[in-house]
């Protein structure tokens, strides 16, 4: 608002405030999806890309320079595990208040949230449950009723692009995986970071979660091991790891991907994590740009429809349910520590949340707080 609408007069109030809206609508990073479209609006979808990548790049680039750090050095993530879940459980706090407030959007999110930690290594449960809910709240109009109908017929070949890359990312995937195809990784990379962009809704709170089934939980089961012998697997203590770092730094939360991609890919060497890095980040931010481009030339005949309005009650009382579902699941990894540990992860949690709802500490003051004491209490 201070840079874009009254220092350089780039776009008015309004029309931010309608950017904003329409970006909450979609999946992806609302943030990197908004400044995109400050940039088609100046200067069409050239100038748009160099904002995305201008936008993108620092973040991405610290990312994934984190991922080469050598293990013997997370030592200092000692209390970043528990400390993401206080983050996780004041974002569904802070969710709860904005998307539970009637008896419908309470089903759907303690349905969500069973389902969710039920079928947490099931990498479907997230899609079918956001549809779901999305149908569950257009079952009825009498909280947002339909008060126009749209005279133009929607023209939904633009985003043909976005659906083709869905389609061949997943297929060749699968096609790698079930030939057994030497470095297959790459493909299973993009086709796992293009999803991800593609179905998040509510932002990295709601990416934390799906990145946590794919990469750690997931390879836990023998079954999938035995079916995909070269799955993709991060380490516990480098994903929190990763998650603490992303919120110490500047810039969009889905940077992430960077990280994990380098993480995913580095017992290949440096080349090939190089390349995981690249890859995370192409495929995680892709899908937002298509989306928010493709869409945007319709977005004022598409906010007509009550029914949008309708699904996306729905799938934000999912969003919730999952942030609750994970926070608990995650709570997993405390049972085989000794109750010394469990106390002490349970104050960090209760802390981090007690700091974010009550103080004014920025993120990153409270990470370094985190890490700090950790390498104290390796010290001593």
């Amino acid at each position: 608002m201070k840079t874009f609408v009254h220092r350089r007069k780039d776009v008015t109030e309004e029309e931010l405030m309608d950017y904003s809206a329409f970006c909450q609508l979609l999946p992806g990073a609302s943030s990197t999806q908004t400044l995109t479209l400050i940039g088609y609006k100046r200067g069409g979808v050239v100038l748009a890309m160099i904002t995305l990548i201008i936008w993108t790049l620092p973040a991405c680039c610290l990312m994934a320079l984190f991922s080469f750090f050598p293990v013997q050095m997370t030592g200092i993530f000692r209390f970043i595990g528990p400390m993401t879940i206080g983050f996780l459980a004041f974002a569904a706090q802070k969710a709860f208040k904005v998307s539970i407030h009637n008896t419908i959007t309470r089903v759907i999110l303690v349905v969500s949230t069973i389902a969710t930690f039920l079928l947490f290594k099931w990498p479907w449960i997230f899609p079918i449950l956001l549809v779901l809910g999305g149908f569950v709240t257009n079952l009825s109009s009498r909280r947002i009723p339909q008060v126009e109908v749209l005279p133009k017929k929607i023209k939904w070949g633009n985003i043909w692009l976005f659906a083709i890359i869905f389609i061949l990312a997943g297929a060749s995937s699968e096609l790698a995986r079930s030939n057994n195809w030497p470095n297959r990784r790459p493909l299973n990379l993009f086709e796992n970071t293009y999803r991800f962009g593609s179905l998040v809704f509510g932002g990295g709170n709601v990416l934390m979660p799906m990145m946590y089934e794919q990469w750690v939980a997931r390879p836990q089961s023998q079954r999938l091991i035995h079916r995909n012998p070269n799955i993709i697997r991060v380490d516990k203590t480098d994903f929190y790891s990763g998650w603490g770092a992303v919120r110490a730094i500047p810039g969009p939360v889905f940077s992430i991907a960077a990280y994990m991609g380098g993480v995913a890919m580095k017992d290949k060497g440096t080349a090939w994590q190089i390349l995981g890095c690249f890859i995370g980040t192409t495929g995680i931010f892709l899908p937002s740009a298509l989306l928010v481009l493709f869409f945007f030339p319709i977005w004022h005949n598409l906010k007509k429809y009550a029914t949008v309005y309708r699904a996306l009650e729905g799938i934000n009382s999912v969003v919730v349910g999952i942030m609750i579902a994970a926070a608990l699941y995650m709570m997993k990894d405390f049972q085989s520590a000794s109750w010394k540990d469990i106390a002490l992860n349970f104050g960090v949690i209760g802390i981090t949340w007690a700091l974010l709802l009550y103080s004014k500490l920025p993120s990153p003051v409270i990470v370094a707080v985190w890490m700090g004491l950790g390498w104290l209490f390796l010290l001593f």
